[in-house]
């Protein structure tokens, strides 16, 4: 919130020539003074756990790091920085002086008024990719880490605590920080990826859209965290994050999920959807914290919008949840129908054994290759095979941050209590479905599938029976009865897991 100019806020369609000749802003570390086409900004004489500008001295150098930082975003915009000095000559406090920007080019404010933003946002993305591909460095590298973000998660709720009972509600600041552990405790491969393939970098620290300024002639970035290269240090993704978080806030989370899409574009960046989520949720954490400083500081306002920012943590951590859903079921019970709906309601990997078994055995899955029952591809020893594989594929992708839906039989209890070992190991939440349906449905589909042709399963009415004298009690799975209206199956199937 460096330059935004609060007072202008919903003055419509005026021009941008008349805001208010003077006016001030203020944040928990800064105050900035609007004096014509110039904008003074002076840090206030404050200390938390994360800076200290207690000191004269210690201002003064955080404008001038102010100003060498943002430069890299703004360089126009960023004058200097300066003294203040009374009639005396002795100098008062440091400030930093900046070309003061249209307030109705903010990026918030655009946004608000719903105006077009999609060839700003394509512009803006760019820039983003360019500037963290130049601030890639290996001193970056270890904020970039699993442990470095849990470092700072804890270091959030640290700050946060005199506020939790006074502000925020104590059970769910706690299950916040549980979620997010959680999560980055299966994780560690999917963060020392990112960081080998160069995604730690040097960022902003802070995108917000108060900060960004969409001009004729390309975005302005300003406000950079300056205070601790540390916590500006990290992956891209949570820094272009802060910017899909704060869209999201005022009402666009379209406009942040275009923003993320164009990034990635313009990045070369690809990311499991619950990265996004985790890193979503931590910016909202930590602007809760600060909404709550506010707060402190006497701004009634900002409690409101810190109850608000903690809410939306807890929603992101919920979406970007880590899981391993295994659908079982006889043949002709619809399991690959159903598995099929509750990733892609997941945004998970399905992993079916049928293709897996054929993968194995370096053959076309699509066509089926009706055999004699456990015979050849069917054996005890392929299955066995088959249920290793499909299982470590599983481990590596929940582990990469990706949630999985295993579409197989289970009929086994044997591997079905491996699946939960995985998901154990890789620190992932597990539902378990059995669908069922009447013999006669499930011998009626199989003929259907089996005369059309292009399917993996190489199952059939016989076998399917076979299989049923086989078939172990599941206690642990949610029963799907799969006899139904398709639109009725399917709302039963998401609602299993939460996800209807």
């Amino acid at each position: 919130m460096a330059q935004r100019d609060q007072n202008t806020r919903g003055v419509g369609d005026h021009s941008e020539a008349e805001a208010p000749f003077a006016a001030a802003v203020e944040t928990h570390t800064a105050a900035v003074f609007f004096l014509g086409d110039r904008a003074i900004k002076v840090k206030k004489p404050v200390r938390y756990g994360f800076l200290d500008f207690t000191t004269p001295e210690g201002r003064r150098r955080a404008c001038e790091r102010e100003v060498e930082l943002n430069r890299r975003l703004a360089p126009d915009v960023y004058l200097g920085a300066g003294e203040l000095r009374g009639p005396g000559g002795e100098v008062w406090d440091s400030f930093v002086a900046m070309r003061r920007l249209p307030s109705r080019r903010a990026l918030s404010v655009m946004a608000v008024e719903g105006r077009e933003l999609r060839p700003a946002i394509t512009a803006l993305a760019a820039l983003l990719a360019g500037f963290h591909a130049a601030g890639r460095s290996p001193d970056c590298e270890r904020q970039a880490s699993a442990a470095a973000a849990l470092g700072r998660w804890r270091a959030n709720a640290s700050e946060m605590a005199h506020l939790v009972g006074a502000l925020f509600d104590p059970g769910l600041a706690g299950r916040i920080i549980e979620r997010a552990a959680r999560y980055l405790a299966g994780r560690r491969r999917l963060f020392e990826a990112r960081v080998a393939d160069g995604r730690a970098c040097d960022g902003h620290g802070d995108l917000l859209a108060d900060d960004v300024f969409c001009l004729d002639d390309g975005p302005r970035v300003l406000d950079c965290l300056e205070f601790d290269d540390d916590l500006r240090c990290g992956d891209a993704l949570g820094d272009v994050c802060s910017l899909a978080m704060d869209l999201e806030r005022l009402g666009r989370a379209d406009l942040a999920t275009a923003f993320l899409e164009e990034y990635a574009g313009a990045s070369g960046d690809r990311w499991p959807s619950s990265l996004a989520h985790h890193y979503i949720a931590y910016r909202a954490h930590v602007r809760a914290l600060v909404a709550g400083l506010r707060f402190d500081q006497g701004d009634a306002d900002a409690a409101a919008l810190g109850v608000e920012l903690l809410a939306m943590c807890a929603t992101h951590l919920e979406a970007g949840r880590v899981r391993l859903i295994v659908v079982g079921g006889l043949p002709g019970t619809a399991k690959t129908t159903v598995a099929r709906w509750v990733a892609n309601a997941l945004d998970a990997a399905v992993l079916r054994t049928d293709v897996v078994r054929k993968e194995l055995a370096g053959i076309d899955p699509a066509p089926a290759r009706p055999g004699p029952w456990r015979e050849e591809l069917y054996s005890p020893e392929w299955t066995k095979a088959t249920y290793r594989e499909t299982l470590e594929r599983a481990r590596v992708q929940l582990e990469m941050g990706r949630s999985v839906v295993l579409d197989g039989s289970f009929t086994d209890p044997a591997w079905r209590a491996e699946a939960r070992r995985v998901a154990e190991g890789a620190v992932a939440d597990t539902s378990e479905i059995r669908c069922v349906a009447p013999g006669p449905v499930a011998e009626s589909r199989l003929a259907t599938r089996n005369a059309a042709g292009g399917d993996a399963s190489d199952a059939d009415a016989a076998v399917a029976r076979r299989m049923a004298e086989r078939d172990a009690p599941w206690p642990e799975a949610a029963v799907l009865d799969t006899d139904a209206e398709c639109d009725e199956v399917h709302r039963r199937a998401l609602a299993l897991f939460g996800g209807g």
